[in-house]
């Protein structure tokens, strides 16, 4: 039977070993914290500032110029296909926008359940919590020495198998 790239190549890990790295992976981050906060800190000031978020007043405004101007237009029988055309472009633009504040705003909060788990954990994770691997945690990816640990806040942690 021929491999149709369906199947998956990759070496397999016992689910033990996994859960075993994975908690050490949590435990660098823990053990590392100073320097992991301080990461955490620049990411939300430089990619995540708040600033960065865009305003739709803009937009808001100008779609209600052009929808006054499209009422104006219908009335008088005059053609208004530009006018049609310009608030379906500002609408895209305004719910594009409004896509790209919220996943900036999604990062920050990812960012800050990191950053305040690592500010009350004082001592190492002794055990495999499901619940605060799922918080935390984006994804693993397994190659054959060692795994990569992607926290949902962008932090990576490499392991060795």
């Amino acid at each position: 039977m021929e491999n149709n790239g369906l199947f998956c190549t990759a070496s397999t890990i016992l689910e033990d070993t996994l859960k075993e790295k994975i908690v050490e992976a949590i435990n660098v981050a823990v053990s590392g914290k100073n320097s992991f906060l301080a990461i955490l800190k620049k990411n939300i000031e430089t990619v995540l500032s708040e600033d960065l978020d865009e305003s739709t007043a803009g937009i808001d405004k100008r779609l209600e110029e052009l929808q006054t101007e499209l009422i104006q237009k219908a009335n008088l029988k005059e053609e208004y296909n530009n006018i049609v055309n310009e608030i379906y472009r500002l609408r895209d633009l305004r719910q594009e926008t409004l896509s790209r504040n919220a996943l900036r705003q999604d990062k920050r909060d990812r960012i800050a359940e990191m950053t305040d788990f690592l500010n009350t954990q004082t001592g190492d994770i002794t055990e495999f919590d499901d619940k605060l691997v799922r918080k935390l945690i984006e994804k693993v990816i397994v190659y054959d020495d060692r795994l990569v640990v992607e926290f949902k806040s962008g932090l990576e942690i490499e392991v060795n198998l």
